[in-house]
């Protein structure tokens, strides 16, 4: 590290210059994304507006590229990605996923498999050739093998049939697709890297890196996980524990990045995982997704906009974005609606499980930004993943409802999730003052 550089930038930059487009950032965002909200789309979608709109695409009020506060900006967007996917770590339930476990990994399996395949034909068929054409095409195809659940959780909630056979298999099929969705990134990075500078190292070196950081991750995280369980039972609901669980969050990233050559969002969401079947969990997620959803989740899904710009955008550009997201939506429901039949999932299960696993989110947009980051996709990728997000975000509580009033489940019992509940009432001593919206959007995603 070089402190004499660091030093000279913060000497440099007037620190102080940040704070107006940030102010700008916050306001509109939260502007958009309650428009969004009353539109029953995601919130990131209005964040994700707010930075087209500020960015080069359409006002260009912020220059992410200014040396005076775009790195401070990148910054804190690129914390907010290992927050989010430390978050999604956190709400992993290990019992539940061991529980569906086969079924759901053969179902996830298809689901990034077919839409991988899929998506790297439709960038090879549409010629978007950028001196890597091969490794381009495969983090599209990873790009659209990532799942967003948290629509689907919604719209079942709502509906009655989370608790459900369907509902379960779909909470654990999205979380392993996430995680093979990770891993293939980091596979399809490191070679893009190795070739680049040379180095070509083999796949099966490749692989033992991966093998060597799960390993340590799984020694690290056990012994963690027992000196949790010990300060837990001294200090219960004390913000001692979340601190220095972020903390190994932070070097597990690190270290991934570091050492293992694993992207560090791997190693924000294996840190998740290994705290998620303490007692505490729940209030770690809760202070973490307070931070996240007050600073650092809007900076990120706003930098996605800023980092768009509409120079290179063609009519080829346009028509990729209308097929990709009709193809991405079409091979979750085929790869996963197919693989759930052959598991012995009824015919309008299956369906409903396919339809359930297409939505697309956060993930999308982190591989999205992590590809554009690594050099391998231009920005312009960016054009393709919004409407993809937009698209199934909308339609995927709509078809759902459709099949559970064409097929209902008889056998169902509407159960009240009393533990969410119970989130939703800290949620209102905490953000008594501010709008249904905040208290909605913090996880539960449960509509009051």
């Amino acid at each position: 590290m070089d402190v004499n550089a660091i030093a000279a930038y913060f000497n440099k930059v007037e620190l102080f210059r940040i704070l107006l487009p940030l102010g700008l950032l916050f306001c509109l965002a939260k502007f958009l994304g309650l428009i969004a909200r009353k539109l029953q789309m995601p919130q990131v979608v209005g964040e994700i507006m707010a930075g087209l709109l500020l960015g080069p695409c359409v006002l260009n009020i912020i220059d992410i590229s200014n040396p005076q506060y775009g790195l401070s900006i990148r910054s804190i967007a690129e914390i907010g990605v290992i927050m989010l996917m430390f978050s999604a770590g956190l709400g992993t339930n290990l019992k539940e996923l061991i529980k569906v476990g086969p079924k759901a990994f053969l179902i996830a399996c298809a689901g990034v498999a077919v839409p991988l395949a899929a998506g790297a034909g439709v960038y090879y068929l549409f010629g978007m050739n950028n001196g890597k054409q091969f490794f381009e095409a495969l983090v599209v195809g990873t790009i659209l093998a990532a799942t967003s659940v948290s629509i689907t959780v919604q719209a079942l909630k709502e509906l009655g049939y989370l608790r459900t056979k369907v509902g379960n298999t779909i909470l654990s099929a999205a979380i392993i697709d996430d995680i093979i969705g990770m891993v293939a990134l980091t596979f399809v990075i490191t070679l893009s890297n190795n070739g680049e500078k040379g180095h070509h190292e083999n796949l099966g070196i490749i692989c033992l890196k991966v093998a060597a950081f799960f390993a340590f991750t799984i020694a690290a995280g056990f012994l963690l996980y027992k000196a949790f369980k010990w300060l837990e039972k001294r200090r219960p609901h004390t913000r001692t524990i979340p601190i220095f669980a972020m903390g190994f969050c932070f070097f597990l990233s690190y270290i991934a990045e570091t050492y293992f050559g694993i992207a560090d969002i791997t190693g924000a969401y294996a840190a998740g995982i290994v705290f998620c079947e303490l007692k505490s969990s729940s209030y770690i997620e809760e202070k973490i997704d307070v931070c996240l959803y007050m600073f650092f989740g809007p900076v990120f899904f706003a930098s996605v906009g800023l980092k768009s710009n509409l120079q290179g955008m063609t009519v080829s550009i346009i028509g990729f974005a209308a097929v990709i997201t009709i193809v991405a939506m079409l091979a979750k429901i085929v790869g996963c609606g197919a693989m759930a039949r052959l598991c012995g999932f009824s015919k309008s299960d299956s369906l409903k499980i396919g339809v359930g696993m297409m939505t697309r989110g956060e993930v999308a947009l982190i591989v999205a930004d992590k590809g554009i980051s690594a050099g391998i996709l231009n920005k312009t990728i960016n054009f393709a993943v919004v409407p993809l997000i937009i698209a199934s975000s909308l339609l995927t509580p709509i078809i759902l409802k459709v099949l559970y009033s064409i097929w209902p489940d008889n056998k169902v019992k509407h159960i009240v999730d009393r533990e969410t509940q119970q989130k939703n009432m800290k949620y209102h001593q905490i953000y008594k003052n501010d709008d249904k919206e905040d208290v909605v959007i913090i996880k539960t995603k449960v509509k009051e």
